[in-house]
């Protein structure tokens, strides 16, 4: 199950990602409290961070005492979820995506957004590293839902149609 808290005055997506009684949570970007009422009931194994834009990662100071995975850490599961770590660089040189294979899902963070890309204009931003990142996504299954650091999900077959930077 994955649950979808906008935080933030951009409206980040912050992902709760449960799994019986055990939880990720995915760019806690803000409002601390939100996510911790969210996840009163879970046992959270893990914070997964996409990238370091401060709306992504707003509330981390918050958790101090849940394992971060992030771009440094290239740990690929916890107890209860397993998980590949992809480079997707071009938002930022930092940024990742998370993909669970058995789900069929992957959280992108900036990089991909429904019918568009990430900015790659600000600091660490590289259209030509985006471009590397987009044709490493084209490999992946038509089927998987993207869930995007804001906006809506999609799907890669919806993006591989529609988005005019693929």
């Amino acid at each position: 199950m994955i649950k979808t808290i906008k935080v933030g005055y951009l409206k980040t997506n912050c992902y709760i990602v449960i799994k019986d009684k055990n939880a990720l949570i995915i760019d806690p970007g803000d409002n601390a409290e939100k996510i911790k009422e969210a996840t009163k009931d879970l046992n959270v194994e893990a914070i997964l961070i996409t990238h370091h834009h401060f709306d992504h990662v707003g509330a981390l100071q918050e958790f101090k005492n849940i394992e971060v995975i992030d771009y440094r850490n290239k740990k690929t599961k916890t107890k209860n979820f397993e998980f590949e770590i992809i480079e997707t660089k071009g938002h930022t040189e930092d940024s990742i995506s998370f993909y669970f294979e058995k789900e069929k899902v992957m959280f992108v963070g900036d990089f991909v957004f429904e019918g568009s890309i990430g900015r790659t204009d600000l600091d660490t931003g590289n259209m030509e590293e985006m471009k590397k990142s987009i044709k490493k996504l084209k490999t992946y299954p038509k089927d998987i839902k993207l869930y995007p650091g804001h906006g809506n999900k999609t799907t890669l077959e919806i993006e591989l149609e529609n988005n005019p930077f693929f």
